[in-house]
């Protein structure tokens, strides 16, 4: 085996010892620290886990392959609440009432439209500017939450439709309905990168734009299509957890940008683009809902949580750093 295989091997594995080890500190800890009766690995614990890490997991998904590419996203929180927005009010107009429950594929219809639209607007800026996207989705993200807060006064939008809500919390084989979109939206992504010309092209032009270009790849429309896949997704992962709330807060979204990031470099994938995995992220995702679920069954508050995390993503970043140089240095040698 050679030392660049064991690098990959440690960055594909280990995200999936470390929920091993989460499993095992909190359910011990658990024992002796939390004030509730319920085992932590109790089995309705770990698939009501799973629903819970949906809607950061279908963005995160999105996300991966975006940082693959060599760019990032900061715009998925704003189009997911304006996604759910849509989502809500559109089933409010006068002739999607009238419908009754044929109104919901449409009212999907529009969310989702929603998304790939936003996403090709930064798709499209990205590739045409030569800006980076960093800079560009930025200004997108404050943009977009700017339509969210003018599009209903700052106030909730909010619409229960029973039909909506019983899909949502339906289960099949033991899964919640968003549990299945996450699972299906993984075994869609994991195919792309791993299957298809898209995705082996995600990856040449992460490692390097200018060969990729030379090689004939044509980068912007690639580009493009990517940002429109994480927008697509965003308001998926809205349309999925709305459905069931049915009410939206113009602050709903906020910081979920950062979160996706988080998942998908725990889950190995490169800042500087070129390396990733959607079977990573998705243990990157599952490994942050088992601390936030793990340190809350313990008794520790919001600010303790987000302290660890972020302590465990600058480890994360420093040890990534660390393999990379190590691979430049024996490249060297």
């Amino acid at each position: 085996m050679t030392s660049q295989n064991r690098r990959d091997l440690i960055k594909q594995g280990g995200i999936w010892v470390f929920i091993v080890a989460e499993l095992a500190f909190f359910s011990i800890a658990g024992n002796y620290l939390s004030a509730s009766d319920q085992a932590f690995m109790d089995f309705d614990n770990m698939l009501l886990l799973l629903k819970q890490s949906a809607p950061i997991g279908i963005i995160a998904l999105g996300m991966t392959i975006i940082m693959i590419n060599g760019n990032i996203d900061l715009s998925v929180g704003a189009t997911f609440a304006l996604a759910a927005i849509v989502l809500l009010d559109s089933m409010t107009w006068p002739f999607m009432q009238e419908l009754g429950d044929w109104a919901i594929p449409l009212a999907w219809g529009f969310a989702l439209t929603t998304g790939v639209v936003l996403g090709a607007i930064n798709g499209l800026i990205v590739w045409k500017t030569g800006v980076d996207a960093f800079i560009v989705t930025l200004g997108s993200m404050l943009g977009f939450r700017g339509l969210v807060f003018m599009y209903n006064g700052e106030q909730p939008t909010s619409h229960l439709n029973w039909t909506l809500v019983d899909f949502a919390e339906a289960q099949f084989l033991g899964l919640h309905t968003a549990s299945w979109f996450l699972l299906g939206a993984a075994l869609v992504l994991w195919w792309i990168t791993t299957r298809t010309n898209h995705g082996r092209n995600a990856y040449a032009i992460g490692n390097n734009r200018d060969a990729a270009v030379n090689a004939g790849i044509r980068v912007g429309p690639h580009i493009m299509w990517n940002f429109m896949l994480i927008g697509f997704l965003a308001a998926l992962s809205a349309a999925v957890f709305y459905s069931e709330s049915g009410s939206v807060n113009p602050n709903d979204g906020m910081l979920y940008e950062l979160w996706a990031i988080t998942a998908v470099v725990l889950g190995g994938t490169k800042l500087a683009g070129g390396y990733g995995s959607i079977i990573g992220t998705l243990g990157g995702v599952i490994a942050i809902q088992l601390l936030r679920k793990g340190l809350g069954h313990i008794g520790a508050d919001t600010q303790t949580v987000n302290l660890v995390i972020g302590l465990i993503l600058i480890a994360v970043l420093v040890l990534d750093r660390h393999l990379n140089r190590q691979g430049k240095e024996e490249l060297k040698i």
